[in-house]
């Protein structure tokens, strides 16, 4: 059976998510790596040409093909021939177009297309994702559509996971509280930045952001229902997202056995470094193309005990690389849940231990 994966955008997530599937195309099986450009914007011409060295063929409207091709890049597919041959579709669109192109193109293909992935804020997508966490609530012939959380929700996921539920499960968890301090925008936009810091109004009044609202429904997968609220605030930064965390156990703990905690758990990083400049900058020079694909780099140096039974600190959030991670492990799911454990090594060689 054909394993054709087609990505739909190329921006913050889906540029860099190409490159990746296309450098484990033949590790993981992947028969051809496809994307959906819109726009024939000059600008992007370089991008899209360096895609395609990588082995990426392009699809395109076919109104805007002749565009492309004056342009010197020559598109294979047409939008619906590219998502009739597509075995995983992987929707990368701005806010809430993943959400419209369900209804408009996903929910016509459900019996040709094996699943379709969509990013951060689809809520309402499908089922909740993030690798490490709730890999054993995925439910082979059920999960057609998955929706990987945002970068942030891994990192709050993980924090919980590792800190609060590895020891004693979801009743260990009394409640956890976070401050989620965001960068203003990414290093490749040039809109979006912002004059000083700007505060996020409690939206939801039982989680306050999206962030503890999305944790809550990940974690709800597996049968939790944990006691979270998350405030948000915007930095005018570039670097990074950080999280102070506030995680109150029922069970006593001490700083030596988090330690062991987090050292158990792979795919968590650690850091000594307490500036976003210099996270951000091992990610840049060690990283995939500049990423970092671990779910949180927590922050030793601020992580703290109090009263036994409270954890407090800080952990910085990779800009959207623990999305890209699950959003391959959620592909090789759909395409061969019985294989998932063993492929899932291949993606081991890009995360780190410390940053």
């Amino acid at each position: 059976m054909d394993t054709n994966i087609l990505v739909i955008g190329t921006g913050t997530i889906g540029e860099p998510l190409i490159g990746l599937l296309c450098s484990l195309r033949e590790s993981l099986g992947f028969d051809s790596v496809t994307f959906y450009k819109h726009t024939p914007r000059l600008t992007d011409r370089a991008t899209v040409l360096s895609l395609m060295k990588r082995g990426a063929l392009v699809a395109a409207d076919p109104n805007k093909i002749s565009i492309f091709r004056k342009q010197g890049i020559d598109v294979t597919y047409e939008l619906e021939e590219a998502i009739d041959r597509a075995a995983v579709i992987i929707d990368c669109t701005p806010e809430s177009f993943g959400l419209k192109n369900k209804e408009i193109y996903y929910q016509h293909h459900e019996s040709t297309t094996r699943g379709f992935i969509a990013q951060g804020s689809e809520f309402g997508f499908g089922k909740m994702f993030a690798c490490g966490i709730n890999d054993e609530a995925l439910v082979p012939g059920e999960d057609k559509y998955i929706h990987v959380v945002s970068c942030n929700t891994h990192n709050l996921a993980a924090l919980i996971d590792t800190l609060a539920l590895s020891d004693g499960g979801a009743a260990n968890l009394i409640c956890g509280r976070f401050v989620c301090l965001r960068r203003a925008n990414d290093i490749s936009q040039d809109t979006g930045f912002i004059a000083s810091p700007t505060v996020n109004t409690h939206s939801d009044p039982d989680f306050g952001t999206h962030h503890a609202r999305d944790a809550y429904h990940l974690f709800k997968t597996l049968g939790y229902e944990l006691n979270l609220f998350s405030s948000a605030i915007k930095l005018n930064t570039q670097y990074m997202h950080s999280i102070w965390f506030d995680l109150t156990l029922a069970n006593p703990v001490t700083l030596d056995g988090l330690y062991r905690r987090i050292e158990a758990n792979e795919r968590l990083a650690v850091t000594q470094k307490t500036s976003a400049n210099l996270v951000f900058s091992f990610g840049r020079d060690q990283g995939y193309f500049g990423r970092i694909l671990n779910p949180a780099v927590i922050v030793l140096p601020t992580l703290q005990v109090r009263n036994e039974r409270e954890i407090v600190g800080f952990s910085f959030t990779p800009q959207d690389g623990n999305s890209l991670l699950s959003s391959v492990a959620a592909c090789i799911w759909l395409l061969s849940p019985s294989e998932y454990q063993q492929k899932l090594k291949y993606l081991s060689q890009f995360l780190f231990p410390e940053v």
